[in-house]
Order: structure tokens, then C-alpha cells, then sequence
């Protein structure tokens, strides 16, 4: 494997931008541009060049400081920054984990309601369509940032997702309607959907800390109060409406079908109502 010299701290900053450059050409999220530009830098700042050694000592250093989750997350980014910088050599094997069964802290139908309740309750419109849109599409919030008033007049919009693989979001009638009505009335410019005061696109980390925030005011669970939880319900209404599992997998960008076999199975607070309600002997 090639040798490289130790690089000044500008021209690994440059070298790192033209990275994160490379993986936003390849539709990659903004997260994980962050993240995979990240992990390179931690990776020079402990060794002055990529070589099989130099790649497996990052692997231990990987396993003595985080959790194999992480470990994984980093292990990747080096595999991916190898393959931008055409670096010969196998790619740095990952650990194997187990596959959970369930998916755990999702919002619960009655608690979806509710919130929509309180946010037009307290005429916060934009966050109550911002959620209604999660739950209703499946967008990942890196998506629904991106989202504009021309994909709502289409009723559709085309995205890449993970593994620039590219799907169809449907904009379901009944929203599209409501938010078309929504526009009119605050008389929404043309451009990004989702605005904050300013004029300019919400961001992710805005969303997260609304998230906090409503948890907060409205006594929610924290824990199930987050952008991600919203395309959980999103899919495991639709799996339950519909059942046609490999619809749903095209639907949420899904690279395997495996992936999505886990809104099949109820996650531990829905087993223990369950049994709560059958069980009497």
C-alpha cells in the first residue's frame, strides 16, 4: 500500500474538503460527509501515512476508545476515503453485529396525534407540516430539509439516497392539498418548503432541538421525539395498512429488503401491552 508524506494542517484541511466535495457528488448525506471527513482527520492525527499497519492500529485504537456501533461508522469512512484516493489494498474489515429484531424509541400513533394537536393548538404550522411530512413520506430529515414547494406541486419528488440509489417520495393527496392551502394563506415564495424566520431552509440540528423542546412543553418522552421516529411510524403504519414489504423497502431507499424486515417485528413496548392485555392467568 502506498506510503504518504505527513501533511501540513492546511493542506490536510484542503485534502479533507476536497473529500467531503467527493462525497456530496456521490449524494451523500450532509451528516455523513461530517462524520466520514471526521473520521480521516482523527486518522492523521494519528498516523502520518495510510499503510495495512498504520490501517489495522487505527482499527485497535477504534476498539479501545468507542463502541462497536462507532467503530463500524469510522471503519467505513476509511474504506470509502481508500476508494476516493484509489489506494490499493483490501478494505479494513468491520465487526460483524448482531441484527436487531425490533426498532425501539418510535412514537406512538397516540402520541403522533397529540402532537399534531398541540402545534395547531399553538398555531405552529410550519413544524406541524414538517412532522405530518415525515410521518406521511418516510423522508429522512437530511432529505426533508431539501424538500421544495415545486416537489409539492407535483405531488412527488426524486431523491438519491443511501447508496446513491435513487426513489420516489409520494406526496400523499390529503397533504399535498392541506399544505398547498398552507402556502396560499401565509403566501409562501417559491424555493425551499420549510423556512424558519428568517427566510432560510430549517436545518437538521433546528429540527433536533425543536424536538427537544417539545418534549419539554408538551410532556412527551424524549427518547421517541426525534426526526428519525417519525419515518419509523411512517413505516410500520404502512407495513400494517398495507403489508407489501418490498413496496415499503422501495419507499424508504432501502438498499436490502433485510433492512426493512425489521418494522415486521414489535418492539419490546409494544410486546409487554400486548401481553399485559392477554395475559390474565
Amino acid at each position: 500500500m502506498n506510503h504518504e508524506k505527513n501533511r501540513p494542517e492546511q493542506e490536510l484541511d484542503r485534502h479533507l474538503a476536497d473529500f467531503g466535495e467527493w462525497l456530496r457528488q456521490r449524494s451523500r448525506a450532509e451528516n455523513t460527509v461530517s462524520v466520514y471527513t471526521f473520521a480521516v482527520g482523527q486518522f492523521y492525527g494519528l498516523y502520518p501515512q495510510v499503510n495495512s499497519d498504520t490501517l489495522q492500529l487505527y482499527k485497535c485504537f477504534l476498539l479501545d476508545h468507542y463502541k462497536p456501533r462507532t467503530v463500524n461508522q469510522r471503519i467505513r469512512a476509511l474504506n470509502c476515503y481508500m476508494e476516493y484516493r484509489k489506494l490499493p489494498g483490501r478494505p479494513v474489515t468491520m465487526l460483524k453485529m448482531q441484527q436487531k429484531t425490533y426498532v425501539e424509541n418510535v412514537i406512538s400513533q397516540a402520541d403522533y396525534e397529540y402532537l399534531k394537536q398541540c402545534l395547531i393548538r399553538d398555531g405552529n404550522y410550519l413544524y406541524y407540516f414538517l412532522i405530518r411530512f415525515m410521518a406521511a413520506t418516510g423522508v429522512r430529515v437530511s432529505e426533508l430539509v431539501r424538500i421544495r414547494t415545486i416537489d409539492v406541486e407535483n405531488g412527488h419528488l426524486d431523491l438519491y439516497s443511501k447508496g446513491n440509489k435513487s426513489r420516489r417520495v409520494y406526496i400523499p393527496k390529503s397533504l399535498r392539498q392541506d399544505i398547498l392551502r398552507w402556502m396560499e394563506r401565509e403566501n409562501h415564495p417559491a424555493g425551499f418548503l420549510f423556512l424558519n424566520q428568517q427566510g432560510l431552509p430549517v436545518t437538521a440540528a433546528a429540527i433536533r432541538g425543536q424536538m427537544r423542546r417539545f418534549s419539554q412543553i408538551y410532556g412527551l418522552d424524549p427518547a421517541v421525539l426525534h426526526p428519525h421516529s417519525f419515518r419509523h411510524r411512517f413505516a410500520k403504519n404502512f407495513i400494517q395498512v398495507c403489508g407489501d414489504i418490498s413496496f415499503l423497502s422501495d419507499l424508504l431507499g432501502h438498499q436490502s429488503i433485510e433492512t426493512t424486515r425489521i418494522y415486521l417485528h414489535r418492539s419490546r413496548a409494544e410486546q409487554q401491552i400486548i401481553v399485559n392485555q392477554i395475559v390474565n392467568w
